[in-house]
């Protein structure tokens, strides 16, 4: 699979249900040998299991959204231990998973995939044209 953005978001991006710069917005580490993404039919948080989420950031912060590209300031997670994660889930946190909508599956990147060791892992996202993501 490539880096996209799940359809149910862009659907919510046009009707703005989603606001990338004021909502809290957060990335989940993702083992993939326990969640296959459908971008066309996973919406929201509680339609990836509980076991395939191995760490979950704090809210990004510094999120610009400049010509329809998405960035944030670096992300790190702490202290994580679990499985080999292969894969970063975006999406906006309500603090409830049934309502926590997707936003972007990316899991071609440098560093991943990634195994934990009980320390720290930082996500860099890209410097690049395309930063996080684009619309």
């Amino acid at each position: 699979m490539a880096n996209a953005l799940y359809v149910k978001y862009r659907e919510a991006a046009l009707t703005g249900d989603v606001d990338w710069l004021n909502d809290n917005i957060k990335v989940a580490l993702v083992d993939t040998a326990d969640y296959t993404v459908n971008l066309a039919t996973d919406e929201f948080l509680d339609d990836i299991p509980g076991g395939a989420i191995v760490a979950t950031s704090a809210n990004l912060a510094s999120k610009t959204a400049t010509n329809g590209v998405a960035d944030a300031a670096d992300v790190t997670f702490t202290a994580v231990s679990g499985d080999v994660s292969e894969a970063l889930v975006i999406y906006k946190d309500t603090g409830t998973a049934s309502t926590s909508r997707l936003i972007a599956y990316i899991d071609t990147a440098t560093g991943l995939a990634v195994t934990p060791n009980g320390g720290d892992i930082t996500v860099i996202w890209p410097s690049d044209a395309g930063r996080i993501f684009s619309l």
